[in-house]
């Protein structure tokens, strides 16, 4: 039997929260895996359906939950998602032809290289967590990833894992992350931006 309520409390950290039914009564116990379509991220004050379940312990909770208003993923979402692979790669294949042609050095490139991987793994080990209502990455975490060069990993994780990929406030700062990053990179072919480098570099010979 479906039941029909409204998110009044909602931990995006931990991935669960609660829900105060329309017919009234005690709040249900809700965890993001109890979602249908994990696409779009439960917010407060959102129109939910649901089922009843009982625990162990013999406490309701809801089960196979749907937010009001979700729909299946649209095509243009799809092109939308292609786009942003193509353009993480589009990057890293400048950096790659700027080694190549000798304007910055090799470590650049697999500074870029070496963070996205890592960033990557660390939105997957961060989903497994948001699932699992296990201890999460910080999001400041991610965001210094992203900032010091591995929001390729980053863009390519938020769509391929669809992870982060729908939280606005979020997405602003690591937008705010990447053109940060993009413009230190167009930095370094600046007169200014080459003779700091190379002083780096020839501090750690």
């Amino acid at each position: 039997m479906h039941a029909k309520g409204k998110i009044t409390s909602w931990n995006e950290e931990r991935g669960f929260g609660f829900i105060t039914p329309d017919t009234g009564g005690k709040q249900l116990f809700v965890h993001v895996k109890s979602f249908n379509n994990r696409n779009r991220r439960p917010e407060i004050n959102q129109l939910i359906t649901y089922s009843l379940s009982i625990d162990k312990q013999g406490r309701p909770y809801a089960v196979k939950a749907v937010l009001a208003g979700v729909r299946s993923p649209q095509k243009t979402k799809r092109k939308n998602t292609s786009l942003s692979v193509i353009g993480a790669a589009i990057f890293l294949i400048i950096v790659s032809i700027s080694v190549l042609t000798a304007k910055i050095p090799l470590v650049i490139l697999v500074i870029y290289m070496v963070t996205s991987l890592l960033t990557f793994i660390i939105y997957l080990v961060d989903k497994s967590a948001a699932r699992r209502g296990a201890w999460r990455t910080k999001e400041n975490t991610l965001h210094v990833l992203s900032l010091a060069g591995g929001w390729p990993g980053a863009l390519i994780a938020q769509q391929k894992l669809r992870h982060k990929s729908k939280k606005q406030s979020f997405r602003f700062i690591f937008w705010v992350t990447v053109l940060l990053n993009c413009g230190a990179f167009v930095w370094l072919f600046t007169p200014n931006g080459t003779a700091t480098l190379q002083s780096l570099i020839d501090s750690y010979n």
